[in-house]
């Protein structure tokens, strides 16, 4: 399965002044069974963080997800990397 040009979110949060440094990504991953999985890892920058996997049946739907986690990031002062 190709996936469409979805590129993948690496969002970033830092606050000196209450020691915030953190890491989120968003991905989508095929899987062998035809289905699509949004990869999301966070953490502290610096560090191998946590990962997590939801598997969708279709690519539409993992968009869908995909966006509403990065709207959601944003909402909490995430911002692109390099922004």
């Amino acid at each position: 399965m190709e996936l469409s040009a979805t590129t993948p979110v690496h969002l970033i949060h830092v606050d000196p002044d209450v020691n915030m440094a953190r890491f989120y990504g968003i991905e989508l991953q095929p899987t062998l069974f035809g289905e699509v999985s949004v990869l999301r890892t966070w953490g502290r920058i610096g560090t191998n963080g946590q990962a997590m996997m939801v598997t969708y049946e279709d690519e539409a739907q993992a968009a869908d997800a995909l966006n509403k986690l990065e709207r959601q990031k944003r909402r909490r002062g995430y911002v692109p990397v390099g922004a």
